[in-house]
């Protein structure tokens, strides 16, 4: 099946109108977003990397999802009335396994902020649009060691827990929450510092978003906040921009839940995003991003 999808593609991209692109036809930057009932679809570019998506709904509330970019096609199937999607990614011109690398997230994050700006933020989103955006993200995040092929299922209470409670006031820091807390205990992940030892890979987190530095965290050094990530720390007070939450940064979805709090504590404590110390992090709160509810 995936090397007649790659095939169908190369007809697509290069068999229509007998004759190839020319090196001055550079694709405009920017985002091409068309919505029909039951329909998303588009194209966006940037500094010459084109990528082109669809989303569309193939059974009351089932949703197929592609996204074809850098030569590589990621496609998804996703049935929200049971909580359940298959995820893919392979290599347009053989049908081939394939990884996502530095520069494939990189535009895929740019892709999401794009359909961020246009597409209304939360439950206002039409469902084919929704999670065509909750894809993007989870692909933009998705480390080079985890396969791309596999199965996300999740349900409420068993797949994910919710933290809607500890974001308060809407995540925002701002009002009546300027001045107060809502600490979460814990943000964790086991790795090789301490020989695996939990206590000093959590943190105490503030969900929501918070105050920032340069776009970096704070956390608590005695009594004082400083600016920075501190690294294994046993059990600091941090808070920062969107922690928490499902998604990269702050998209366009506030899913506050437990498995994206432990991602985001493994990222933002000593690692990167596609560290392999935060691999089962990540295929733990890949549920969460698809299928969680939104907080507000």
């Amino acid at each position: 099946m995936r090397k007649i999808l790659g095939a169908v593609a190369a007809v697509m991209l290069f068999g229509c109108g007998g004759s190839a692109r020319t090196e001055d036809a550079r694709p405009v930057d920017g985002l091409e977003l068309k919505q029909e009932s039951g329909v998303v679809s588009g194209r966006f570019a940037q500094a010459g990397t084109v990528a082109q998506f669809s989303s569309r709904e193939v059974e009351p509330g089932v949703y197929r999802i592609e996204v074809r970019q850098n030569g590589m096609t990621l496609a998804g199937l996703v049935d929200a009335a049971n909580g359940v999607s298959d995820l893919d990614g392979f290599a347009e011109e053989t049908g081939q396994d394939t990884q996502m690398l530095d520069g494939d997230r990189e535009a895929l994050s740019a892709l999401y902020a794009a359909l961020n700006a246009q597409i209304p933020a939360g439950d206002a989103a039409a469902p084919e649009a929704r999670y065509l955006r909750r894809a993007v993200s989870l692909w933009s995040q998705h480390p080079s060691s985890v396969e791309l092929q596999r199965t996300v299922m999740g349900e409420q209470g068993r797949g994910y827990t919710m933290l809607c409670s500890y974001a308060k006031c809407n995540g925002a820091w701002t009002g009546s929450c300027g001045g107060s807390y809502n600490w979460y205990s814990y943000a964790k992940h086991d790795c090789q510092h301490g020989g695996f030892d939990l206590a000093k890979n959590q943190q105490i987190a503030q969900l929501g978003d918070h105050t920032s530095c340069s776009g970096d965290e704070y956390y608590l050094n005695g009594s004082t906040w400083v600016c920075g990530e501190p690294d294994h720390w046993s059990r600091p007070k941090v808070m920062g921009i969107c922690f928490g939450r499902c998604g990269g940064g702050c998209g366009g979805d506030t899913q506050y839940t437990l498995d994206a709090t432990n991602h985001d504590g493994c990222v933002r404590n000593g690692h990167a995003l596609a560290s392999a110390y935060c691999d089962d992090q990540f295929v733990s709160a890949s549920d969460d991003e698809m299928f969680a509810g939104n907080c507000y």
